[in-house]
Protein backbone atom coordinates (compact mmCIF):
# COMPACT_ATOMS: atom_id res chain seq x y z
CA UNK A 1 0.00 0.00 0.00
CA UNK A 2 1.28 3.44 -0.82
CA UNK A 3 1.57 6.03 1.59
CA UNK A 4 -1.09 8.78 -0.05
CA UNK A 5 -3.74 5.96 -0.06
CA UNK A 6 -6.56 6.51 2.40
CA UNK A 7 -7.49 2.62 2.67
CA UNK A 8 -7.54 1.76 6.14
CA UNK A 9 -5.36 -1.22 7.30
CA UNK A 10 -3.67 -2.03 10.17
CA UNK A 11 -0.25 -2.59 8.33
CA UNK A 12 1.42 0.33 8.81
CA UNK A 13 4.48 -0.36 6.81
CA UNK A 14 5.52 1.38 3.32
CA UNK A 15 6.22 -2.41 2.01
CA UNK A 16 2.64 -3.47 2.39
CA UNK A 17 1.14 -3.90 -1.04
CA UNK A 18 -2.49 -3.83 -1.28
CA UNK A 19 -4.10 -4.54 -4.70
CA UNK A 20 -5.96 -1.56 -5.78
CA UNK A 21 -8.83 -4.26 -7.68
CA UNK A 22 -9.84 -4.93 -3.79
CA UNK A 23 -12.71 -2.99 -2.40
CA UNK A 24 -12.37 -1.15 1.67
CA UNK A 25 -14.86 -3.68 2.61
CA UNK A 26 -12.58 -6.78 1.81
CA UNK A 27 -9.52 -5.09 3.45
CA UNK A 28 -11.76 -4.64 6.04
CA UNK A 29 -12.30 -7.60 6.76
CA UNK A 30 -8.95 -9.24 6.20
CA UNK A 31 -7.96 -6.78 8.41
CA UNK A 32 -10.44 -7.45 11.46
CA UNK A 33 -9.52 -11.59 10.31
CA UNK A 34 -5.67 -10.66 10.94
CA UNK A 35 -6.21 -8.91 14.05
CA UNK A 36 -8.52 -11.13 15.78
CA UNK A 37 -5.76 -13.73 15.25
CA UNK A 38 -3.41 -12.34 16.60
CA UNK A 39 -1.29 -10.99 13.49
CA UNK A 40 -0.49 -7.42 14.62
CA UNK A 41 0.20 -8.14 18.38
CA UNK A 42 3.84 -7.27 17.81
CA UNK A 43 4.71 -7.29 21.55
CA UNK A 44 6.39 -10.02 22.76
CA UNK A 45 7.03 -10.85 26.85
CA UNK A 46 10.48 -10.31 26.82
CA UNK A 47 11.26 -13.69 27.37
CA UNK A 48 9.67 -14.88 24.36
CA UNK A 49 11.27 -12.35 22.36
CA UNK A 50 14.22 -14.02 21.15
CA UNK A 51 15.83 -16.59 18.89
CA UNK A 52 13.77 -20.04 18.72
CA UNK A 53 11.56 -18.69 21.50
CA UNK A 54 8.25 -20.98 20.53
CA UNK A 55 10.72 -24.22 20.33
CA UNK A 56 10.98 -23.02 23.82
CA UNK A 57 7.26 -22.97 24.41
CA UNK A 58 6.82 -26.47 23.44
CA UNK A 59 10.15 -28.03 24.83
CA UNK A 60 9.26 -27.07 28.63
CA UNK A 61 5.96 -29.01 27.50
CA UNK A 62 7.06 -32.18 26.51
CA UNK A 63 7.76 -35.58 28.61
CA UNK A 64 9.99 -37.85 27.80
CA UNK A 65 8.54 -41.35 28.29
CA UNK A 66 11.30 -43.28 26.55
CA UNK A 67 14.55 -43.10 24.28
CA UNK A 68 15.80 -46.99 22.04
CA UNK A 69 17.70 -47.02 19.06
CA UNK A 70 15.56 -45.44 15.87
CA UNK A 71 12.73 -44.95 18.27
CA UNK A 72 11.53 -41.86 20.87
CA UNK A 73 7.72 -41.64 22.99
CA UNK A 74 7.00 -38.62 24.56
CA UNK A 75 3.58 -36.66 26.15
CA UNK A 76 2.87 -33.38 25.20
CA UNK A 77 0.19 -32.13 27.67
CA UNK A 78 -2.00 -29.20 25.46
CA UNK A 79 -1.29 -26.73 27.71
CA UNK A 80 -2.67 -22.68 26.74
CA UNK A 81 0.92 -21.61 25.58
CA UNK A 82 0.93 -23.77 22.64
CA UNK A 83 -3.14 -23.90 21.97
CA UNK A 84 -4.51 -22.02 18.52
CA UNK A 85 -7.43 -19.95 19.02
CA UNK A 86 -9.91 -22.51 18.62
CA UNK A 87 -9.00 -24.32 21.72
CA UNK A 88 -6.28 -26.93 20.58
CA UNK A 89 -2.58 -27.87 19.77
CA UNK A 90 -1.56 -25.25 17.76
CA UNK A 91 -0.49 -26.27 14.15
CA UNK A 92 3.14 -24.60 14.80
CA UNK A 93 3.36 -26.48 17.90
CA UNK A 94 2.46 -30.01 15.92
CA UNK A 95 5.52 -29.18 13.57
CA UNK A 96 8.29 -27.88 15.82
CA UNK A 97 7.56 -30.97 17.96
CA UNK A 98 7.88 -32.88 15.38
CA UNK A 99 10.92 -31.27 14.28
CA UNK A 100 12.38 -31.80 17.23
CA UNK A 101 11.72 -35.28 18.27
CA UNK A 102 11.97 -36.23 14.53
CA UNK A 103 15.61 -35.19 14.95
CA UNK A 104 16.31 -35.92 18.55
CA UNK A 105 14.84 -40.22 17.17
CA UNK A 106 17.07 -39.69 13.54
CA UNK A 107 20.39 -39.02 16.29
CA UNK A 108 20.27 -42.76 17.90
CA UNK A 109 21.29 -43.63 14.74
CA UNK A 110 23.04 -41.61 12.92
CA UNK A 111 26.85 -40.87 14.15
CA UNK A 112 27.73 -37.70 15.54
CA UNK A 113 30.21 -37.40 12.28
CA UNK A 114 27.61 -36.27 10.17
CA UNK A 115 25.12 -32.83 10.32
CA UNK A 116 21.35 -33.54 9.61
CA UNK A 117 20.05 -30.94 7.17
CA UNK A 118 15.99 -31.14 7.38
CA UNK A 119 15.32 -31.42 3.82
CA UNK A 120 11.42 -32.35 3.88
CA UNK A 121 8.49 -32.08 6.88
CA UNK A 122 5.06 -33.33 5.73
CA UNK A 123 2.28 -33.22 8.33
CA UNK A 124 -1.46 -34.31 7.88
CA UNK A 125 -3.69 -32.96 10.28
CA UNK A 126 -6.26 -35.63 10.89
CA UNK A 127 -7.74 -33.65 14.18
CA UNK A 128 -7.45 -31.62 16.92
CA UNK A 129 -6.02 -32.02 20.00
CA UNK A 130 -8.10 -30.64 22.51
CA UNK A 131 -7.11 -28.17 25.43
CA UNK A 132 -6.01 -30.51 28.89
CA UNK A 133 -5.52 -33.55 26.91
CA UNK A 134 -2.21 -35.46 26.82
CA UNK A 135 -1.06 -36.33 23.16
CA UNK A 136 1.23 -39.57 22.86
CA UNK A 137 4.02 -38.75 20.20
CA UNK A 138 5.66 -41.58 18.88
CA UNK A 139 8.85 -41.10 16.49
CA UNK A 140 10.07 -44.34 14.12
CA UNK A 141 12.92 -44.17 12.05
CA UNK A 142 11.68 -45.59 8.83
CA UNK A 143 14.86 -45.84 6.76
CA UNK A 144 18.49 -44.11 7.56
CA UNK A 145 21.18 -45.09 4.95
CA UNK A 146 24.40 -43.18 4.55
CA UNK A 147 22.84 -40.15 2.88
CA UNK A 148 19.81 -39.63 4.12
CA UNK A 149 17.34 -40.84 7.25
CA UNK A 150 13.30 -40.52 7.16
CA UNK A 151 11.78 -40.36 10.54
CA UNK A 152 7.48 -41.07 10.79
CA UNK A 153 6.25 -39.19 13.94
CA UNK A 154 2.13 -40.04 14.69
CA UNK A 155 0.43 -37.70 17.44
CA UNK A 156 -2.36 -39.80 19.54
CA UNK A 157 -4.72 -38.88 22.33
CA UNK A 158 -3.45 -40.81 25.32
CA UNK A 159 -7.18 -41.70 26.52
CA UNK A 160 -8.48 -42.62 23.13
CA UNK A 161 -5.88 -43.35 21.21
CA UNK A 162 -7.27 -41.88 18.30
CA UNK A 163 -4.81 -40.50 16.11
CA UNK A 164 -4.62 -37.01 15.51
CA UNK A 165 -1.14 -36.15 13.33
CA UNK A 166 1.03 -37.78 11.54
CA UNK A 167 4.49 -37.07 9.67
CA UNK A 168 7.53 -37.38 7.90
CA UNK A 169 10.63 -36.19 7.91
CA UNK A 170 13.26 -36.71 5.76
CA UNK A 171 16.79 -35.60 6.82
CA UNK A 172 19.94 -35.34 4.43
CA UNK A 173 23.42 -36.34 6.29
CA UNK A 174 26.33 -33.98 5.33
CA UNK A 175 29.59 -34.78 6.67
CA UNK A 176 30.95 -31.96 9.67
CA UNK A 177 33.18 -29.71 8.32
CA UNK A 178 36.55 -30.08 10.11
CA UNK A 179 38.81 -27.02 10.84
Amino acid sequence: MDENSSTPTLLNSKRTIISKDLSRESISKTNGFLKSMGVFNLTFPAQYDTKDSFSELTRCCLKVQHIHRGKISCILPVKPPIMNIYGSLHGGAVGDVTVRIATACARTIVGKDKELFLGELSISYLSGAPRNAEVLVNATVIRSGRNLTVVAVDFRLMDSEKLSYISHATFYHMPVASL
